[in-house]
């Protein structure tokens, strides 16, 4: 039998979460800013398609970021294993799957799906590409106008830096540009309450 090419789990503690949250918004169309093996984006087409047909993006360049170059991460293998995960979950899903691959770096990727299915296009945007603080805010600041009113935004990594405990360094964290993103669309975004910190999970209220 075929199985899923994982070769971490990094994902596996936001189920519980994410299930409570699939649950109520039941998102149809779903945007994935950083893909990696698509442990993620296999939840996503597994669960969110049990509720009614999905259309999933997923932008993510494959080529790594300094955390893959730092460790010799062969990020060709890493895509490979990414088309065969999704491909599977795509042949289990209840409800019929479109999945649409991008690979580019987010900026300019988002900025094409701003040109090419305009603002407000998804129901759900999960931001865990780049970990640095000036890439994240980017991605924040464009995934806002492509998410609905009233849809949900979900940040990874909240917690996690790149140097040891006392040597942190801002540049390197998600955490410094989800703070900032937040703070500046207090009036537009409501963090959802009661969830573990390590990610952070806000709904859309205005434009």
């Amino acid at each position: 039998m075929t199985e899923y090419q994982f070769t971490n789990n990094w994902f596996g503690g936001n189920i519980p979460t994410w299930d409570y949250l699939m649950n109520q918004f039941k998102p149809a169309t779903i945007l994935e800013i950083g893909s990696f093996e698509g442990r993620s984006t296999c939840y996503i087409i597994e669960k969110c398609s049990s509720h009614h047909a999905i259309d999933v993006t997923c932008i993510d360049s494959w080529e790594g970021g300094v955390e893959e170059h730092q460790k010799g991460t062969a990020m060709s293998e890493i895509e490979r294993r990414f088309d065969h995960n999704v491909a599977l979950a795509q042949s289990r899903a209840k409800n019929p799957v479109t999945l649409n691959k991008i690979k580019m770096h987010s900026v300019p990727a988002c900025c094409r799906l701003m040109a090419t299915r305009g603002e407000q296009a998804f129901d759900l945007i999960y931001v865990d590409g780049s970990h640095q603080a000036p890439d994240v805010l980017a991605d924040a600041v464009l995934a806002f106008n492509l998410l609905r009113v009233g849809g949900l935004m979900i940040f990874d990594d909240y917690l996690w830096c790149m140097e040891a405990q006392g040597k942190e360094d801002p540049l390197n964290m998600p955490k410094p540009a989800i703070d900032a993103f937040m703070t500046l669309y207090a009036r537009k975004m409501k963090i959802i309450s009661g969830a573990p910190i390590y990610q952070i999970y806000a709904q859309k209220t205005g434009r």
